[in-house]
């Protein structure tokens, strides 16, 4: 603690020997840092990089009050970890090393906007979810958001188009070969069909819910995705967030559910445009939250 007291007394004197490429260089220390902690809170490790902070506070305060035995296992953990976090973050910095092979560094430090790609996913995903559930053919789609689904998307047929309403009716048409797994859709841009999904570990799920709702809710609990799925036995339209399912909606309901995860800043003072169309037809399907029976 003395030390710390002594440095903070004698801060003054070293302001003045910090020049501008001091300043320059402390600014993009921390500009890396900021944005390193942005990248990796976008994957699924970033209860990782909390538990690490937590040990280097931890090897700090040890420090400090001179916890010897503590200071002693923290740093050789450390030195053990290093092989540790190289495994455990081995995607992540496999994709950052060929994104800036491929000059795309930017997309990891720049928050680019899709907001019109992201509202024609949405309009057109409602109108094919309308159709879908009149026909009641099974529909399973996941929204990615900031967790990244990259493990997932391995699992299906990798694809880069844009998101339309007679795609995903064929898509998830009965007799395609893609139609048992899930679509991702990221960035409004559909990424990959025929995904598999985790199942939910919940063991208080309704007995009714299939392997696609499992698969749905699965997904939401261990990301921040938004699932939209449709009931093949009864074309009833669910969406899953945060492992939550919101059962029996309306296509106005998906619509809206949808801009308020999906775009919330531009849900406000936005009507209905897609549902609108199509409300008159699909009347009979109520939005609620009840336990009807549900297929896989």
């Amino acid at each position: 603690m003395d030390a710390i007291w002594e440095a903070l007394k004698s801060a003054p004197e070293y302001l003045r020997f910090i020049g501008f490429a001091d300043v320059l260089d402390m600014a993009i220390i921390a500009f890396g840092i900021y944005h390193l902690f942005r990248f990796a809170r976008r994957s699924r490790s970033g209860q990782v990089v909390k538990a690490i902070i937590f040990i280097v506070v931890a090897m700090a305060l040890a420090d400090v009050f001179h916890l010897r035995v503590i200071s002693f296992v923290l740093r050789n953990a450390m030195e053990l970890g290093v092989i540790a976090l190289i495994i455990i973050f081995q995607p992540e910095l496999r994709r950052f090393l060929e994104q800036m092979g491929s000059g795309k560094i930017k997309e990891l430090f720049v928050a680019e906007t899709y907001g019109n790609d992201l509202e024609s996913a949405i309009m057109e995903t409602v109108e094919a979810y309308a159709s879908l559930s009149k026909d009641k053919v099974g529909a399973l789609m996941v929204f990615e958001r900031r967790t990244m689904l990259d493990d997932m998307l391995k699992t299906g047929t990798m694809l880069d188009c844009r998101v339309s309403a007679e795609l995903l009716k064929n898509l998830f048409w009965n007799k395609a070969p893609l139609h048992d797994g899930a679509v991702i859709v990221r960035n409004g841009r559909i990424v990959g069909a025929g995904c598999m999904l985790p199942l939910s570990g919940n063991v208080n799920l309704s007995r009714d819910l299939g392997m696609r709702h499992r698969a749905g809710i699965g997904v939401s609990e261990n990301s921040d995705a938004v699932v939209a799925i449709v009931s093949e036995e009864t074309g009833s339209i669910s969406v899953a967030v945060n492992g939550m399912l919101k059962r029996h909606l309306s296509p106005e309901t998906l619509e809206r559910l949808l801009r308020l995860e999906l775009m919330p800043a531009a849900e406000e003072n936005k009507p209905a445009t897609a549902a609108a169309r199509i409300s008159s037809v699909f009347k009979g399907i109520k939005g609620d939250n009840s336990n009807g029976k549900e297929d896989s």
